[in-house]
């Protein structure tokens, strides 16, 4: 029994998981609800920036103040930036804007790999049966895993220098756990799928019996001849012997 169905059905559900954490991931900052509104990327000592507040938490959508250990976030920004001294209009000197371009960029990538994400899991129902879907579902995987893994590195370059930053001006900073454990785990969700995918379409692909051109089944090694011994002996020769042997 090929093992493809089992293995698709496994891959379904870390696609859906992936899913899950990217789209918790996304509305962190955007959802002012329990438990989105605990998500951020960064969180930094702001007091004292332009019209920063004394706590601030960068998200995909604005820089959220600090109110009882939640988020308190003004208007949504869609691909919000990470650049401290636009965000709070300050010449004080935090790396520059080189997180600028870094963070915007986050956003586009992570709706692209979400799109192949939710296109894989539908596509994941059918390879449960098709042997050429379960192919196809890996390859659109794949793509997923692609941009999620740009995203989450992107992320990961620009949000550690930017506490980094923080920590050289003497100010205190650190990163959102949930928000990096989210986006790191949905990387190795979507790895985990497009490999067993692509397994599950090459082991079943073992299973197919190989068969004549007359219809008939092909087996390892040469075919047993059925014709007897002596049917290899010539004819006449062995009426001569028959003769001889009555004579």
């Amino acid at each position: 029994m090929t093992p493809r169905p089992a293995l698709a059905f496994v891959s379904l559900i870390l696609i859906a998981g992936a899913i899950l954490l990217m789209f918790l991931t996304l509305l962190g900052g955007a959802v002012d609800k329990n438990p989105t509104n605990k998500f951020y990327f960064l969180q930094a000592d702001t007091s004292g920036l332009g019209n920063a507040a004394a706590q601030s938490r960068w998200t995909f959508w604005n820089a959220c103040s600090v109110i009882n250990g939640r988020n308190a976030c003004p208007k949504v920004h869609p691909a919000y930036p990470f650049d401290p001294n636009r965000n709070f209009d300050t010449s004080m000197s935090f790396g520059g804007n080189k997180y600028y371009l870094e963070t915007r960029f986050m956003f586009a990538f992570m709706l692209i790999g979400l799109f192949f994400a939710v296109c894989a899991l539908f596509l994941g129902l059918i390879a449960l049966v098709s042997r050429i879907v379960s192919f196809l579902s890996s390859a659109t995987c794949s793509v997923a895993l692609f941009f999620q893994t740009i995203t989450t590195a992107l992320m990961t370059a620009a949000y550690v220098q930017g506490r980094n930053a923080f920590h050289s001006a003497g100010r205190s900073a650190s990163l959102g756990r949930y928000n990096f454990g989210f986006m790191w785990a949905a990387v190795a969700c979507l790895f985990l799928a497009t490999v067993m995918f692509c397994v599950g379409g090459v082991t079943s692909g073992k299973d197919k019996t190989y068969t004549t051109r007359t219809g008939g089944r092909r087996f390892f090694g040469r075919k047993k001849s059925t014709r007897s011994r002596g049917s290899f002996i010539d004819p006449e020769r062995q009426r001569r012997m028959e003769k001889e042997d009555s004579d």
